[in-house]
């Protein structure tokens, strides 16, 4: 079957080696000139299946109101004339509730540990390196009070079998020896040994030569137009190169595949949400993190990514602007020096954002749509590194007329059918 994906993003990439390798023609197409150059670009670097969670949950609400009003704070909202921030932001309201965040954090659990393990068999099939560790992740608290409501986090973790570890500050600087030198500013942690890191980017792009030797045809530099609909099917997609044709069609453009589809009736509840990162060398080795940091205080992840620091957060409701605040930088700036005052080099700083394609609930939309040969691959938010690999494979495994290994249903766009949507 002929397979056209739009969009080589993580994403994108992962679906393709998935259908290739199960003998399907794939093309992948994308305005950009390489894979991996928006979102999937300089996110934050962490596999961790464990803290895969929905953001709207109990008590979000009245936190948002905190965080937006902190000088640091995690949240950001811009407010503009879109209808579809605001019909976003309202739905994602109506999932704040304990119910809500049980079901959704139980429909993306299942999926990101599944990822992790055909990340795993995928690196050691081909052999693909980019700067990994699989050497956990540690969410640190700054203060008791954070520590002392981890009860709720741990049931959850031990509901779904996902091994852990509570450390007190010594424990903390266990894992990361680099936080001796904060150590008053540490109250304890919680750490999840099986947790990974790596760089996204050069994962994506690594994988996309691996694709091509299997076939996988890339259209790069190609703007994207139009979806075209015919009879009850999707019958090309409208480019700057002409129009393609496929036999099936994937898309995976991220925040993007909302604003594409409306036109032909399919109604993605995605919106973007920008994430903002700071990259820089490591400028002592002793100094800096062995793995992923999460600092609980302000939401940002610390990442050690080969001779290099990833930090990562910042969620911004802002529309589809690209533009970098420096405010927000500050912020990251803050978080690494405050943690690891002398492990990152500031005086070469690599500042980007990147649009997170959130659903309103948390999980991702993986499967068909109103059109039989239209399948959707999108709205994964933070977790789309997290959760690459799984949605790939169980995407091609729809595609080719085979049961996935997970149970994929309530990935599906009909579950915005259903109450919790």
């Amino acid at each position: 079957m002929k397979v056209l994906i739009l969009g080589s993003g993580v994403i994108g990439v992962t679906s393709a080696w998935y259908l290739a390798r199960a003998g399907h023609e794939v093309t992948v197409v994308d305005r950009q000139a390489a894979p991996a150059l928006e979102t999937s670009f300089a996110n934050a670097g962490e596999v961790s299946p464990g803290y895969a969670s929905p953001w709207a949950g109990p008590g979000v609400p009245v936190k948002a109101i905190k965080w937006l009003l902190m000088k640091h704070g995690p949240l950001v909202i811009r407010p503009n004339p879109d209808p579809a921030m605001w019909w976003w932001l309202l739905k994602m309201l109506r999932n704040c509730t304990a119910a809500r965040y049980a079901v959704n954090k139980s429909r993306m659990i299942p999926l990101a540990e599944y990822s992790r393990d055909c990340l795993r068999s995928l690196r050691a099939e081909i052999g693909i390196h980019y700067d990994e560790r699989s050497q956990g992740t540690l969410q640190l608290f700054r203060k008791q009070a954070q520590l002392d409501h981890t009860a709720d986090d741990i049931a959850v973790l031990e509901q779904y079998g996902v091994p852990y570890e509570l450390l007190d500050r010594e424990g903390c600087i266990g894992a990361e020896p680099a936080l001796a030198l904060v150590k008053d500013k540490i109250a304890g942690g919680l750490r999840l040994p099986q947790d990974e890191t790596g760089d996204c980017q050069m994962f994506t792009a690594a994988l996309a030569e691996h694709a091509a030797r299997l076939g996988v045809q890339f259209k790069f530099n190609v703007g994207i137009d139009r979806v075209i609909a015919e009879g009850g099917r999707i019958t090309g997609v409208a480019t700057s190169e002409g129009i393609l044709q496929a036999d099936a069609y994937v898309a995976a453009l991220g925040s993007w595949s909302s604003r594409l589809l409306r036109r032909v009736g399919v109604a993605i509840p995605v919106y973007a949400v920008k994430g903002y990162s700071i990259t820089v060398n490591v400028a002592d080795e002793a100094g800096a993190p062995v793995s992923t940091v999460m600092d609980e205080s302000y939401k940002v992840a610390i990442t050690r990514l080969g001779n290099r620091i990833r930090v990562g957060g910042t969620a911004e409701v802002s529309g589809y602007s690209n533009a970098l605040h420096p405010a927000r930088r500050a912020t990251l700036d803050h978080s690494l020096t405050d943690l690891f005052p002398r492990g990152g080099d500031l005086a070469d700083v690599k500042f980007w954002c990147g649009l997170r394609p959130m659903t309103p609930d948390g999980p991702p939309i993986i499967g068909a749509t109103r059109y039989p040969n239209l399948h959707l691959n999108t709205g994964h938010g933070t977790l789309g590194w997290t959760m690459a690999c799984g949605s790939g494979r169980v995407l091609a495994d729809m595609l080719s007329g085979r049961k996935p290994d997970i149970d994929t249903s309530e990935l599906a766009m009909s579950r915005y059918e259903h109450r919790f949507g």
